[in-house]
């Protein structure tokens, strides 16, 4: 398995034991939100389709509830400022 394919399936299973966002799983990996994003819409596919359904559902969840977090994102920005 090369390094990608190997990348891929980690943050895979990183995001289906802990629910972590995209955002949180670059940090982890040090990649980009995109690559990230591509790792698992696009690479994680051709991999494993199982794994692929789990991790869609887990980003669906996190699409559903942006507005939320984004809200409380920038709450504690401005908080900051004051």
């Amino acid at each position: 398995m090369n390094y990608i394919n190997k990348r891929v399936v980690e943050e895979a299973e990183y995001i289906v034991a802990t629910g972590k966002t995209v955002r949180e799983l670059a940090d982890i990996f040090k990649v980009s939100k995109s690559t990230v994003h591509k790792d698992l819409h696009e690479r994680l596919l051709k991999i494993d389709k199982n794994m692929y359904k789990q991790v869609e559902n887990i980003l669906k969840f996190h699409t559903d509830i942006r507005h939320i977090r984004g809200g409380e994102s920038t709450k504690r920005k401005y908080l900051k400022y004051n």
